[in-house]
């Protein structure tokens, strides 16, 4: 992951205040944390193998810059995170332990642990820490209380602080205990950590002023998973490209011959008013023209292309077809801001990998010549660091299910108690 190379200033951020407040006053590159015990919400829920073994640390290697401007300061860091979904129980198999012991690697320096995340052992650990001392606290998910929103947890977790840090993007959505309560106890002394504070500047230069022409990527399986967000970007962008499983509702709702292709049929009124949307505001509607077909949603499927129109009936559409990447291509190329979420098709198979793997070229070439490009939710920065490409975009987001809620345009709770 990089930033793109432009600063963001102030006046960037407060282009795009979701909210409606704010920009908050204190900064990571402002803010002194000497002396100071910060209490640092981060994502750690990383994957593990079967031995509790870290198999990929992206997330933990983001709130690096975060925890060592802290440490640098003269500070100490006291780090919460979750880890899987254990229902509010103890949990072993879900324990931070091992999760620390890789982060004290990649700080190349000892990390304590605590052997939970409130209590007398993460009150005395914490008071203990001395400055350039790292924290963890055992997996906050262990405690009902957590996802409840509870006051009182939140107020315990509150104690082992004097600043409150929000880095962990990836649960901004979540109005939980340590995302969002817990703000309420540091009324002067709360901010956003280095990577929450990208995460927002980049989704502001794209929904807020973006350069123009803006183009919008969006795919994914589902209508029903994007309604919102495909709303919400008809508004602000110039171009809007549409890919994956959910362009065969959009076919069928144009009167296409879908054959068994994944459809939503309760979703054809939704696709056309989004169709005639579009057309309203001016925005150029790219749904495909032709699609790479199978006769089984198998790697090994007997494979064909078509027209997108026009598919056979028992064959079914797993990719965009070779015109389709075509007109995607350009209509990327001619852009200065490019939003990408979602894939084009079934890319964990190779024989339907070719759009997705196109527009990630197309999109880090643009981005190459001056655009700025997001590429945001799950499937997509998957498809960008399995093809080598995640160096050439401007920013690659951490967060899946916060960036789809952020490009629908609603209030995530870890940002507004920040900026409240």
């Amino acid at each position: 992951m990089r930033t793109n190379t432009q600063p963001v200033t102030a006046a960037t951020r407060n282009d795009f205040l979701p909210l409606g407040t704010f920009a908050p006053m204190l900064t990571m590159d402002s803010f002194s944390f000497a002396g100071r015990k910060a209490l640092v919400r981060v994502d750690l829920n990383v994957p593990q193998d079967a031995t509790g073994k870290v198999t990929d640390d992206t997330r933990a290697r983001a709130i690096v810059p975060t925890v060592n401007k802290i440490l640098k300061d003269g500070g100490c860091a006291i780090l919460m995170s979750h880890l899987g979904r254990p229902k509010g129980k103890v949990n072993p198999a879900m324990s931070l332990k091992p999760v620390a012991e890789h982060l004290g690697t990649l700080l190349g320096r000892p990390v304590r642990f605590a052997t939970d995340c409130v209590g007398p052992d993460a009150k005395a650990k914490a008071a203990a820490l001395k400055p350039g001392e790292v924290l963890v606290l055992e997996n906050l998910r262990f405690h009902p209380e957590e996802e409840g929103g509870d006051e009182a947890f939140s107020k315990s977790l509150s104690t082992l602080g004097d600043v409150y840090v929000n880095d962990a993007f990836g649960t901004a959505h979540r109005a939980h205990a340590s995302t969002t309560i817990v703000a309420k106890f540091f009324p002067t002394a709360k901010l956003f950590g280095y990577l929450m504070q990208a995460e927002i500047d980049s989704v502001g230069k794209v929904l807020g002023d973006p350069q123009r022409p803006m183009t919008a990527i969006v795919g994914g399986s589902k209508v029903s998973s994007k309604i919102e967000v495909l709303q919400n970007l008809i508004g602000t962008c110039d171009e809007l490209i549409i890919g994956g499983g959910m362009a065969n509702t959009f076919v069928k709702a144009m009167g296409g011959q879908t054959g068994v292709s994944l459809v939503e049929d309760d979703l054809l009124d939704t696709a056309r008013s989004i169709i005639k949307a579009a057309e309203a505001k001016g925005v150029k509607l790219h749904i495909p023209t032709d699609a790479v077909v199978a006769d089984a949603f198998a790697e090994a499927a007997n494979t064909d292309q078509c027209a997108a129109n026009a598919v056979p009936d028992g064959w079914m559409a797993l990719d965009i077809g070779p015109r389709s990447i075509e007109a995607c291509r350009a209509a990327i190329l001619r852009s200065r801001t490019l939003l990408w979420n979602g894939p084009m098709g079934v890319f964990e198979m190779k024989p339907f990998q070719q759009g997705t793997i196109a527009i990630a070229q197309a999109v880090a070439e643009a981005t190459g010549k001056g655009a700025f490009s997001l590429v945001g939710g799950g499937d997509s920065v998957a498809a960008v660091n399995q093809f080598g490409l995640a160096d050439k975009i401007s920013y690659v987001s951490t967060g899946g299910g916060a960036m789809l809620e952020y490009l629908e345009g609603k209030v995530l709770p870890g940002i507004a108690a920040v900026q409240g």
